[in-house]
């Protein structure tokens, strides 16, 4: 029969198990508290979700950003972490964090920061109804959930105005262009039919000309941008000057397309584009005045 061990330490086991089980409770009451009062100190790689933080009043909660974060102009002060290539996870750390905002794609990060028990939140984004949903997750993650759905909110009516003065107007074939080799009509990389940018373009009044092609970007031959025989050519640009405008010369290559020879060929400069946050109903009206212009006098 085995030796029962003496009456004080047994006592001892039960006050110390009683110790560490109270010990257990109240760390996750206290966790549970900073989860319900929002995350504090927040670092944000994603130029996006870094633009939601400050809209929605949360700017002073992002203690770092992304690498290529440029907007508001208030994120030039802190410091930058990497981004979706080089995430620099030792000066994350270093920062003592309690949400990290990465991309879904980053398993390699997700895996250290769940090693360092830093909980954070995987960013996916695919078209434009996913950004005012996305505001709406971000604001209740951080706890200002009253103000990411304020946020969420005016810009879905922004959107739904322009959706509403552009409706009974004519749909012109648009071919909207993120990319070439400059000077040349050589790499043209345009919106296919899904994502955020072709969603952008629909909403404002036109029709993309190769929404039939599911993909989010297609590269476009000359031979192609004949074909297709666009009605309006819009390039996105993030370079200022006239450098920018000089190089829609490259198109008078192609005469007999409808957009050319009706000078219909556009360049629009803005991150505003490219970065799927809450400028996005700005980006939109911009495309449909574009396309529109006698519904915006």
């Amino acid at each position: 029969m085995a030796a029962v061990p003496p009456l004080p330490l047994i006592r001892r086991r039960v006050v110390v198990a009683a110790i560490l089980a109270v010990t257990l409770i109240a760390i996750g009451t206290a966790r549970a508290a900073l989860y319900a009062a929002g995350a504090r100190r927040v670092i944000s790689i994603i130029p996006a979700t870094t633009e939601m933080l400050f809209a929605m009043g949360a700017g002073d909660r992002v203690v770092a950003i992304g690498s290529y974060d440029k907007f508001p102009a208030e994120v030039d002060r802190l410091p930058r972490v990497g981004a979706l290539l080089d995430p620099n996870v030792e000066r994350m750390l270093s920062l003592r964090p309690d949400l990290v905002i990465l991309y879904g794609t980053q398993t390699d990060l997700r895996r250290q920061l769940e090693r360092a028990n830093v909980p954070y939140y995987a960013y996916v984004h695919r078209g434009l109804a996913d950004i005012t949903q996305t505001i709406r997750a971000l604001g209740a993650r951080v706890g200002v959930e009253t103000a990411g759905k304020a946020l969420a909110d005016r810009i879905d009516r922004q959107l739904a105005d322009i959706r509403a003065k552009t409706a009974k107007a004519a749909r012109p074939k648009t071919l909207l262009i993120f990319g070439r080799e400059p000077g040349t009509l050589k790499g043209i990389d345009a919106t296919g039919g899904v994502g955020f940018l072709h969603d952008m373009l629909e909403t404002a009044g036109g029709a993309n000309v190769i929404a039939d092609v599911k993909q989010m970007s297609v590269i476009m031959s000359t031979e192609l941008v004949l074909s297709r025989a666009p009605d309006v050519i819009i390039e996105l640009s993030y370079s200022t000057g006239d450098a920018a405008n000089s190089d829609l010369r490259a198109w008078d290559a192609l005469p007999s397309v409808p957009a050319v020879r009706n000078h219909k060929v556009f360049m629009l400069r803005g991150e505003e584009f490219v970065v799927p946050g809450p400028r996005v109903a700005i980006a939109v009206e911009r495309f449909a005045r574009t396309l529109h212009p006698e519904l915006f006098k």
